[in-house]
């Protein structure tokens, strides 16, 4: 199924192997096809197994965090979607966050296998009862609300930008009725598709926001990240 060749270019620790999904009538869309090439050939995603993290996304956090320096010792953080543990994984390792009693709680509707000094609730955040789930399993007001949440694509481009949209502004609503003052707030949005109202809520709360798009975002991807810096409580 796979051939490998040389070229291409390495610059993030890998060297000169680029592979190549053959294509076989009926078995594969050449749409699958050529996601699952580039995706097999990211960087990024070699990285991310020879470092020993969750997923590439874990990479956004770090550059994010390099730049801004939101991230720090003793610090409580929410990561909200936090499927495969990326996040959680780099904001548990950053701020010291012990096996016994977490200071990280992540929660996804998916499963995400247990990680070191992270407690994990196997929920949806759009459920009613989660924002006092997270809150309770915290034991505190978080410095840092984290969310990487994107809706499920159904193909249709306006589609899914309302729906990741709407995520992003109730994570926004959840950040402000909880965050410690002085606290951080980083979430996924679209380029082009940050509504008003989130930008309005974010500059009354905050002392300021920043439209960051890290190296590790695919150049390609719609993708963007809102930080907003110190809450005003």
């Amino acid at each position: 199924m796979a051939k490998t060749t040389t070229g291409g270019r390495g610059g993030t620790g890998t060297r000169g192997l680029h592979t190549k999904i053959k294509k076989k009538a009926g078995t594969i869309k050449e749409s699958s096809r050529r996601w699952l090439e580039r995706h097999i050939n990211d960087p990024y995603v070699q990285r991310s197994k020879q470092d020993g993290y969750r997923s590439r996304a874990a990479y956004k956090l770090i550059e994010i965090n390099d730049r801004y320096k939101i991230l720090k010792k003793g610090q409580r953080i929410i990561d909200l979607g936090a499927a495969p543990g990326g996040w959680s994984q780099i904001a548990a390792s950053i701020v010291g966050s012990p096996d016994d009693l977490p200071t990280v709680v992540g929660i996804d509707y998916l499963h995400v296998d247990p990680l070191p000094g992270v407690t994990l609730l196997e929920m949806d955040f759009l459920d009613d009862a989660a924002p006092d789930r997270l809150m309770e399993a915290l034991g505190g007001a978080p410095d840092i609300v984290l969310s990487d949440m994107a809706a499920p694509t159904t193909g249709h481009r306006r589609t899914d930008h309302i729906r990741t949209t709407h995520l992003c502004e109730v994570a926004a609503d959840f950040a402000v009725s909880v965050l410690s003052p002085g606290g951080h707030f980083l979430t996924k949005t679209f380029q082009g598709g940050t509504e008003n109202e989130v930008l309005t809520l974010l500059k009354k709360h905050f002392k300021s926001v920043h439209h960051v798009k890290p190296p590790a975002s695919r150049t390609e991807s719609v993708e963007l990240y809102l930080l907003a810096r110190d809450f005003k409580g």
